[in-house]
């Protein structure tokens, strides 16, 4: 679905809110791409993020989703306007064994209150975007507009 931005700087907001993210700045995460209702985080599968089995935790998981459709949902957002999660959920599919996970997060429906949004979360391994690619997360959530 194409969406067109309210804010003609909304890559830019994204961007700088992302670096004033603390929480993927720890987990060593990065934006791949944003456009208008779409946005992807990358982040590498580090031993402190993982679980007994040696995949990353669903922490790690939901935390890079969460964050994924948040700035989906940002990047709609009027100028002066931020978001918050109110409600989220998750599917875990398979284990999230690899070198990263990439979480592609979009919109599914705008509101004046409300934003309906989802992220698809992958685990990768290899050089190369793509390669060895597992699905192992599917994340649907809420988020509402904060005027700033």
């Amino acid at each position: 679905m194409q969406h067109a931005p309210r804010n003609p700087d909304f890559e830019a907001i994204v961007r700088e809110s992302f670096a004033r993210q603390a929480m993927m700045s720890t987990l060593g995460a990065g934006l791949v791409s944003v456009a208008p209702g779409t946005v992807a985080i990358s982040a590498p599968i580090r031993p402190q993020f993982g679980q007994q089995i040696g995949a990353a935790h669903a922490a790690f998981t939901f935390a890079l989703a969460d964050s994924a459709a948040g700035y989906t949902a940002l990047s709609l957002m009027p100028p002066d306007h931020d978001v918050l999660t109110s409600e989220a959920g998750i599917h875990l599919l398979a284990p999230a064994l690899g070198d990263r996970l990439i979480a592609t997060g979009s919109v599914v429906k705008t509101g004046r209150r409300l934003f309906v949004v989802r992220s698809e979360v992958f685990a990768e391994t290899g050089d190369r975007p793509g390669q060895g690619r597992t699905h192992v997360a599917s994340f649907t959530g809420t988020m509402v507009p904060i005027p700033l």
